[in-house]
């Protein structure tokens, strides 16, 4: 299968509470907790069990990086994926990030390649 992405993605354990935003900006989520998969600086995958998004949902993200800062920033569903047992995996891409956030991840990836 052909790679693509533009970055590359790192597997990694951070924190992610996501707040969805509507076409009348009436939030039908509250911050809620999701697994993350893996991470770039242009967009994450990420797994939550008995929720169901469309693709081109968008949420407010607050995301708690491995130096315990925190970034917000706002992702747009691209793609999802139903996975045993009720749980959806869902790609998605920043579409509201501060270039420092991004160069944050980017610093990130670049130490763990060397390690």
């Amino acid at each position: 299968m052909e790679e693509k992405r533009k970055n590359k993605r790192l597997d990694i354990d951070v924190k992610v509470e996501i707040e969805r935003i509507d076409e009348d900006n009436i939030t039908t989520v509250k911050y809620m907790e999701v697994d993350v998969v893996n991470i770039s600086k242009t967009g994450l995958a990420f797994r939550v069990p008995d929720v169901k998004f469309e693709v081109g949902a968008c949420f407010d993200a607050k995301i708690q990086i491995w130096t315990k800062e925190t970034i917000d920033t706002v992702f747009k569903v691209v793609r999802v994926n139903e996975l045993d047992n009720g749980v959806h995996e869902y790609g998605c891409i920043f579409v509201g990030m501060t270039d420092t956030d991004a160069l944050k991840i980017e610093i990130y990836q670049l130490f763990n390649d060397v390690q």
